[in-house]
């Protein structure tokens, strides 16, 4: 059960557990209602529980991602619908352990949402940047890129080449001068 938790996560029920600081009660169940390290500690009373609380800075290495902080992720997988990424920065730090997250089709662009095709604006292994806008559930943060400095920063050509940003929607081989389609991040000069 130690690990980090996020909000509306279940950490077990009222039987095995007496909630302690980050954590809350509901139905039976202790949750947590912070972002942090889970931690449990033994009661004094015999007969009681242990306490598990939530951490939220037991060290200053620990970044977690907030609504409003620019992460940069690592395209895993894509539908039609979701383009999933693992959290590899939060801001310039890197994360010891990657986070889960998941940008929807609505949060891709500002305009013509209607017009979005998933698999025109990432690829699995794109780095890309983007921003926290909900902390989502138990799975995954919920992530948009829809600002112009938000998009694909980084993307390999089939032919093993890093790509060049050409359009905010293309990016082209440098060996073999292929354009592919890609939701480009605006590089700041």
């Amino acid at each position: 059960m130690e690990g980090v938790a996020v909000p509306g996560e279940r950490l077990g029920s009222t039987e095995d557990f007496t909630s302690g600081g980050g954590t809350y009660e509901c139905d039976g169940y202790v949750y947590a209602s912070v972002t942090g390290f889970v931690k449990k500690q033994a009661s004094q009373k015999v007969g009681q529980p242990p306490t598990v609380r939530i951490v939220r800075n037991e060290s200053q290495h620990l970044v977690l991602p907030e609504i409003g902080s620019t992460v940069t992720c690592k395209v895993t997988s894509i539908n039609s619908n979701v383009c999933k990424a693992s959290i590899i920065c939060v801001g310039p730090v890197h994360v010891k352990d990657p986070f889960r997250g998941i940008i929807r089709k609505d949060d891709v662009r500002a305009t013509e949402k209607d017009k979005v095709e998933m698999y025109k604006c990432f690829r699995p292994g794109d780095i890309i940047r983007a921003k926290v806008i909900s902390l989502g559930d138990a799975q995954s943060y919920i992530m948009s890129t829809a600002e112009n400095e938000l998009g694909v920063i980084f993307a390999e050509s089939e032919a093993g080449a890093a790509m060049i940003p050409v359009s905010w929607c293309h990016m082209q081989c440098p060996k073999t001068k292929v354009k592919e389609n890609r939701k480009v991040a605006k590089v700041h000069n």
